[in-house]
Parts: structure tokens; sequence; C-alpha cells
């Protein structure tokens, strides 16, 4: 981890946003029912116990999103990450998970440290994920079969790798939006929304 006991650096805020979109992902893909539960196994992460995706094409699917997250993160050149689940029947779009990303720029001028230690970053991020988790009291049932997709915002003039895609907005119609918390490392802010069909309109 490129951090210091006193604080972060760029390279280290990069890391420990990515990861979190590792967890965050794989907690929104368990708890949504998105794959068989039996597909996941429990982990240990920012005192929590979460669970990651044992599917071997997932598990390389979203670690290849996860470096390039990084990457991108790391040139401050990403504006937000959205995960979209859709109806594998209709391709509707049910539910939007979006997180806002802010990077302050002057980071890449300067290599010294900010004044934020991981702990206090992971704490944040802990109350983030544990929200995430507590969303299936309110979210309505998802009660058939669903996709998912991966939508990364990048500044315009970035080049996208081979394989990445164009893709719309892919927003819902007659929907209800529910702000999360957000985390900041001090260098990148995470701001975090879900968006939901309503079910009286479905």
């Amino acid at each position: 981890m490129s951090s210091t006991l006193q604080g972060i650096t760029l390279k280290g805020s990069a890391e420990v946003v990515a990861e979190f979109f590792s967890f965050g992902i794989n907690s929104i893909l368990y708890q949504r029912g998105i794959y068989p539960p039996e597909t996941f196994t429990r982990v240990t992460q920012y005192d929590l116990s979460l669970m990651m995706t044992t599917d071997t094409k997932l598990k390389t699917y979203l670690a290849n999103v996860v470096t390039q997250l990084k990457e991108w993160l790391f040139e401050c050149s990403v504006q937000k990450l959205v995960l979209v689940i859709t109806c594998l029947e209709t391709n509707e779009v049910l539910e939007r998970w979006q997180f806002d990303i802010e990077c302050d720029k002057t980071a890449k001028e300067s290599s010294a440290p900010r004044e934020k230690s991981i702990k206090a970053i992971q704490v944040e991020i802990r109350n983030v994920i544990r929200q995430i988790t507590a969303t299936v009291t309110f979210l309505p049932l998802l009660e058939t079969a669903c996709a998912f997709d991966l939508l990364v915002y990048t500044d315009k003039d970035l080049e996208v790798p081979e394989k990445w895609e164009e893709s719309g907005p892919q927003t819902i119609n007659q929907s209800e939006e529910v702000r999360l918390r957000s985390f900041t490392t001090s260098i990148h802010k995470v701001n975090s929304t879900v968006t939901y069909k309503r079910t009286d309109s479905m």
C-alpha cells in the first residue's frame, strides 16, 4: 500500500478506492441476487464479513475492470462508475447504482502524503458498505432473472481499452433515488446513490 502511517498518496488513494469498488460491486451482486448465493465465499474486510464471487468468469471480468479503474483513478481521469441491473428478458433497467468520483487534481503535482490515515478512510468505507448491505430492506424484490453492466464515465479525450464499448446512460423511468453515504481519502471523494424502479410503476 503506497501510503504512510501519517497520510495517503495519490497512488495509495487510487488503490484504496479501486479496492472499495471491488468489494462494493461484489456486495451489490450478492445482495441483489444477480448470481446464485452458492457462487460467493465469505471474506473479512473493513472489519466486516463480506461476500466475494467464486465464479471464474466474473472474477476475471471484475479484476480487469478494477485494474483499469485503478489506473484512471491514479490519472484523475474517471468521473463515475455506474452498476446497472437490467431485466434479462426485456433489457429494462431496474436499478442504477451510481458512484460519483471527485478527484483533487493538485495531488498529481505534489507527491506529499495527505493528512488522512488508512484507518480513518476504512471506517468511512465500512459505513458505505454497511449501507449497501442494508438497502435490501427498502429496495423492491427483483422477481425476474437479471443481468448487470458496468458503465465508467471518463474524461472525453481518454483512450479507452479494446473490448470496452460506448454506452448510453441507461436511465430508469418512474424511479426513486436514495442517496447513500460518501467517503473521502482527501484525494478522491466517492458519492453513492441508488436509483430503482418504483414497484407501483411496474
